[in-house]
């Protein structure tokens, strides 16, 4: 038998597919793991326990499925929107809005199977937001409790194709005003050549050489028009277009910004066309139709392509990139500096993927977008050996982590790196990407509390930025609290913590905390009634204790007291492969007797072979007062490893307590039989 010592120096493969275990000849293998749950990967290569969550307030209703959104009106002025049912609330500097006590919010006509379908867009303290069942709005800020959310009047346009049929159009007065009755000869052209609809009304329709829009229906031939611009006669004529965005033809799906102009796309009746405003001028979608068309006018143009595949997704980048069910496309104006204008515009098919319902995510050069089925993010990025776009998967080493599919995507940029994706089940899986270093390591996250039977649900994510170094992750959890479903807008705590402070330690979810004089009644935990909740006493662990009328009754008094419910960081690594002296060890008897775990900052950790043989590192000398906590350490703990002979020496890292934990690396010992 050979004795030697192995090493596992990083993490930054993240938790590897069970279909690689037996790829030890990929150079991701001894880098990768089989386990990585609350544990964030760092681009260094460590692996730690993620932060808990701070609670801070129940959605408007818990009934109802919930969606947050980012507001980013500036570094200094960001915000969080809970999209409910018909109702917009707000929440900034980790707090809820209140206006006069209760909750700030404003009404939207948003219902909940439609929140996860609304796409936006944001210039400064306004944002564009779309959904195909409803007109465009805008939402705006001029204080944190003033908002508004207004329809879009779109200045003359957009149309579809000019009436090709010999129908004509008359009114009762070409001048600008109200009440004017315009008059068909034929439903021929007309929607179908089905004629007018109430769903018509708040439609524009481009008649000569003005425009007005449908306020009433009389009929299928017959309407009541407002004309905003003179069309000059009333004498009936054959030109005339009626608008594209309407409740008959549906409204824009997608939206986004784009050299100066505001980017639609995607109505239902027109699921492959994108609609670009004047230059500079965002709700103004004037095409300048039967005159001398400019550069900066607006632009309609449809994707030509073998099937219909509705747009999904638009990003703004060098290039306009647009996804589509059945490719990717860019946009451009031809050239490397060319602008897009109405007789310069270049669509370009560059891959065959297909994308998802849901926004793409811009990191760095590339785009990341869910692909059709919901399972793969593929990476879009231009690639100079092939002169175009390639789109690799980022999940091909890990596709089991997707499965059942992904619904949201968040990107948390700083200080890790971190792109958040809400699964269909409601697990919250996570990824390290850092392409320039090689680092996309995948890891998964369950948060503390139960919905059910089962584990807690992650229904929404949303990132903003803030003043700090830091990006601050909010996430709405749905559980079960005292037989009820509670739905919480919680938000993940800094990665960081004062290592000279016990007491700054942010490691359970749903948390609250306490600081004050001396206590040993912990009161305000009324959203944790009945649970098990862990304790953090002045920096120190404490016994759990069960929420009861709102509070609970510590064991010691205590000035700095952090609640909530505990959770567990688990790390288990890929089979080892050392030690033969005779080809692999894989599958080779073995026995690891001995590991050295290298730490950063780290109180309290496990090591064993399986969940049933851990050995806890001792941190505490019988020196230390039990009552308060201990500063974290740095360095190298060894651990007589609990193992006995088998084939597959794997190592698994747990953490139970509210604690720091950082893994550097894994340096094992081990005998391997090469018989």
């Amino acid at each position: 038998m050979a004795r030697v010592a192995a090493q596992i120096s990083n993490f930054t493969a993240g938790e590897l597919s069970p279909r690689l275990d037996g790829r030890n000849d990929l150079a991701k293998y001894s880098a990768g793991c089989a386990t990585v749950e609350n544990m964030v990967i760092y681009p260094h290569g460590a692996a730690a326990r993620r932060p808990g969550t701070t609670f801070i307030a129940e959605v408007k209703s818990s009934a109802a499925k919930t969606r947050i959104i980012p507001f980013e009106f500036s570094t200094t002025q960001t915000y969080i929107l809970e999209l409910g049912n018909q109702y917009i609330r707000f929440y900034r500097d980790n707090g809820q809005i209140l206006s006069g006590g209760s909750p700030y919010e404003i009404s939207t006509p948003y219902l909940t199977v439609e929140l996860f379908d609304i796409k936006f867009a944001q210039s400064a303290d306004v944002m564009y937001i779309t959904h195909p069942n409803h007109k465009t709005r805008k939402l705006s800020r001029t204080g944190h409790t003033s908002w508004t959310l207004t329809e879009v009047d779109f200045t003359n346009g957009p149309y579809l194709d000019t009436n090709t049929s010999t129908t004509t159009l008359s009114t009762s007065a070409h001048t600008v005003g109200t009440g004017r009755t315009l008059t068909a000869s034929a439903v021929t052209g007309i929607n179908s050549d089905t004629g007018f609809q109430t769903t018509d009304v708040g439609r524009l329709i481009r008649f000569r050489d003005g425009y007005g829009k449908i306020t009433a229906r009389a009929d299928t031939l017959n309407v009541t028009i407002e004309i905003l611009v003179d069309t000059g006669s009333t004498s009936a004529s054959t030109d005339w277009n009626l608008g594209a965005f309407s409740d008959t033809t549906g409204h824009p799906s997608c939206v986004s910004f784009f050299e100066q102009r505001l980017v639609f796309a995607a109505s239902l009746s027109q699921p492959q066309t994108v609609f670009f405003s004047k230059s500079g001028d965002y709700e103004n979608m004037d095409a300048n139709i039967g005159g001398t068309v400019a550069d900066d006018d607006a632009i309609i143009y449809t994707i030509a392509s073998n099937q219909v595949n509705a747009i999904r997704f638009m990003a703004a980048g060098r290039t306009l990139i647009i996804g589509t069910a059945g490719g990717e496309f860019t946009v451009s104006g031809g050239g490397d500096n060319d602008a897009v204008t109405p007789t310069n515009i270049l669509i370009k098919k560059q891959s065959n993927h297909g994308a998802a319902n849901t926004d793409a995510i811009a990191v760095a050069n590339a785009t990341l977008f869910l692909q059709r089925a919901k399972r793969k993010i593929r990476e879009l990025a231009y690639n100079f050996d092939v002169d175009g776009y390639i789109a690799p998967d980022l999940t091909i080493l890990a596709e089991h982590v997707t499965d059942g599919g992904i619904v949201e995507m968040a990107y948390q940029e700083e200080p890790l790196a971190i792109i958040w994706c809400v699964r269909n089940d409601g697990e919250l899986v996570a990824l390290t990407y850092q392409r320039e270093q090689q680092v996309v390591a995948w890891h998964r996250h369950v948060f503390g509390g139960a919905f059910g039977s089962s584990k807690a649900v992650c229904e929404s994510v949303a990132v903003i930025p803030t003043e700090d170094s830091e990006y601050e992750l909010y996430m709405i959890i749905k559980r079960t609290i005292n037989g009820a479903t509670k739905r919480y807008v919680e938000y993940l705590n800094t990665f960081n913590f004062d290592e000279s402070d016990n007491t700054s330690f942010n490691f359970l979810d749903s948390q609250l905390s306490y600081n004050g004089s001396a206590a040993t009644t912990i009161s305000g935990l009324s959203h944790l009634e009945g649970q098990t909740v862990s304790v953090l006493a002045d920096g120190a662990t404490h016994p759990d204790k069960t929420v009861s009328s709102g509070s609970i009754t510590l064991d010691r008094s205590a000035t700095k007291v952090k609640v909530g419910l505990g959770y567990t960081s688990l790390l288990k690594t890929m089979r080892i492969d050392a030690g033969a002296q005779n080809g692999t060890s894989q599958a080779k008897t073995k026995r690891i007797y001995e590991v050295t775990a290298r730490l950063y900052e780290s109180v309290g950790v496990e090591i064993g072979p399986d969940l049933n043989n851990m050995e806890r590192v001792p941190f505490r000398t019988s020196s230390d007062p039990m009552d308060q906590g201990i500063p974290p350490f740095t360095g190298d703990k060894e651990v007589e490893f609990r193992g006995n002979y088998d084939t597959d020496g794997f190592m698994i890292v747990r953490q139970t307590q509210p604690l720091p934990l950082t893994i550097l690396s894994l340096y094992p010992r081990l005998v391997t039989n090469d018989g």
